[in-house]
C-alpha cells in the first residue's frame, strides 16, 4: 500500500479518530500538523483540487472566530481565501488524508474509510 498522509489536529477528536483509524489498518501514515507546518497557497490549490471542491471556502472551517473576524463570508475572491488559509492553517477543516494524489476530509470518517480502502 502505497503512503498516506494526514494533516491532522491532535486537539481534534475526529482528527485523532482518523489517525487511530489510520494505524489500525497498518497504513504507512505520515502526520502532518498543519497547524504547526503551514502550507503554501500551491499546496493548498493542489488539495483543493484532489478534494475535487468547487471553492476554496469548501474547505474553510467557516464557524470558527478568525473567519468571523477576517469577515471571509464576504469575500469571494479564491485567491484570497486561500491566502486567508495559509496565514491561518486553523481555517482548514480536517482532519484530511491524501493518498495517491486523491483527498478526503475526514467527517465523516467513512469518507477516509472509503479513500484508504478503495
Amino acid at each position: 500500500m502505497s503512503k498516506i498522509q494526514i494533516w491532522h489536529n491532535p486537539r481534534c477528536s475526529k482528527s485523532r479518530n482518523a489517525l487511530h483509524f489510520l494505524e489500525e489498518e497498518g497504513v504507512d501514515v505520515e502526520v502532518v500538523k498543519y497547524l504547526d507546518t503551514p502550507h503554501s497557497k500551491e499546496e493548498i490549490k493542489n488539495l483543493i483540487s484532489m478534494l475535487g471542491l468547487n471553492s476554496a471556502r469548501d474547505l474553510m472551517r467557516t464557524k470558527e472566530e478568525v473567519y468571523k473576524t477576517l469577515n471571509l463570508k464576504n469575500i469571494e475572491d479564491e485567491e484570497k481565501l486561500i491566502e486567508a488559509m495559509v496565514e491561518n492553517p486553523r481555517l482548514i477543516e480536517r482532519p484530511i488524508v491524501i493518498k495517491d494524489a486523491k483527498a478526503a476530509i475526514g467527517r465523516p470518517i467513512e469518507k477516509i474509510i472509503d479513500l484508504v480502502r478503495g
